[in-house]
């Protein structure tokens, strides 16, 4: 497909962390251009290169370098466009560019419990794009995708979820710094340390499983009735969320059976073949020191959960550990593959 050929998309909060990974994952993607970038008061007018302090280890595309910085008023030619704005101020933007007519893909919390929202993960929740009927949004539409840490715990209980059924999950995470944008936490703060607080984290991640999980209901998602206990803590790892998971199931399972179930794990991104989706949602390591933040990471295209270290457990009956990449995964390359399956299903 020629570039002018390309369905031009906008980003809002381009200066910011998840903004810029949103242009790097763009920058040569087979369906979308970046056509226009915005950000607050502040940047706009400044040419992107004068007004982004960019942090990615991928050079800055040249094309958008030179793009001049808009702001995030819904004026914009582009009728596509993803979200990485501070939450502190996306929930009214987002809501005045779909009243607009805009289809907003947003990785910011602001909408995600709407009831009306789709809270996406593609290969969960795909009929969850159904709710987009019902927005009264004037032909536009607001979809998220969840918070960092919840995707890469659903991806792997999915196929539990799926064949043996979830009583009760119990999750603690150590969670990157980049989770906590740029500049984020303090040197000071965080070499030989762990911090065990995460502002607002552990109640999403107690709750937007039961979103994800949910079914689709007339007026919106009946959630999923799952027990859900989360602690959330910041460690020393640059990119990379690893969750030490304990589960409940509803029927008995064996240990080759769980592993059978990840291993044959695929969804309706693998059948449409997206471009950013992984090849297998769910990769389970054998070696017992398996899946390692600095080593697993990148692993195909970053969009993959990476599973290791089931055993059975005296309190639940299975533990495991899951690794997904946060900022792929989870932030910009999570909400571009939602944007994918919307072009796939004719949402956009």
């Amino acid at each position: 497909m020629a570039n002018n050929e390309k369905i031009p998309v906008g980003v809002l909060g381009a200066t910011g962390s998840v903004g810029q990974k949103f242009i790097e994952l763009l920058s040569n993607h087979p369906w979308f251009r970046v056509a226009e970038v915005a950000a607050s008061e502040r940047s706009a007018g400044k040419k992107y290169k004068d007004a982004a302090n960019w942090i990615l280890s991928t050079p800055l595309p040249k094309d958008v370098a030179e793009m001049t910085v808009k702001e995030c008023e819904p004026v914009l030619s582009s009728k596509i466009v993803f979200s990485g704005l501070d939450s502190g101020i996306a929930g009214g933007i987002e809501a005045a560019f779909a009243k607009n007519g805009y289809a907003v893909i947003s990785n910011s919390k602001n909408h995600r419990m709407d009831k009306d929202v789709p809270l996406l993960v593609p290969e969960i929740n795909a009929d969850h794009l159904e709710l987009i009927k019902i927005q009264k949004y004037n032909g536009g539409c607001i979809v998220t995708n969840p918070n960092c840490s919840t995707i890469g715990l659903v991806l792997a209980l999915k196929p539990l979820y799926d064949n043996f059924g979830l009583e009760a999950v119990n999750v603690v995470t150590m969670q990157a710094l980049s989770g906590a944008g740029y500049p984020g936490v303090s040197a000071l703060d965080i070499i030989d340390n762990v911090i065990p607080f995460i502002s607002g984290e552990e109640p999403k991640m107690e709750t937007e499983p039961l979103k994800i999980f949910g079914k689709l209901g007339k007026d919106g998602i009946i959630d999923e009735n799952i027990k859900i206990s989360a602690q959330c803590n910041r460690v020393a790892v640059v990119d990379g969320h690893m969750e030490c998971v304990q589960v409940k199931l509803k029927r008995k399972a064996s240990k080759e059976e769980i592993i059978e179930a990840w291993k044959n794990f695929s969804a309706e991104p693998q059948k449409l073949n997206l471009p950013t989706a992984p090849l297998k949602p769910v990769y389970y390591f054998e070696e017992e020191k398996y899946p390692q933040p600095r080593i697993h990471r990148n692993l195909d295209k970053g969009m993959a959960a990476l599973v290791g270290r089931l055993r059975e457990d005296s309190l639940f009956d299975y533990k495991f550990v899951v690794l997904s990449h946060n900022t792929n995964r989870g932030a910009a390359g999570g909400a571009l593959l939602c944007a994918e399956l919307m072009k796939a299903k004719g949402f956009i």
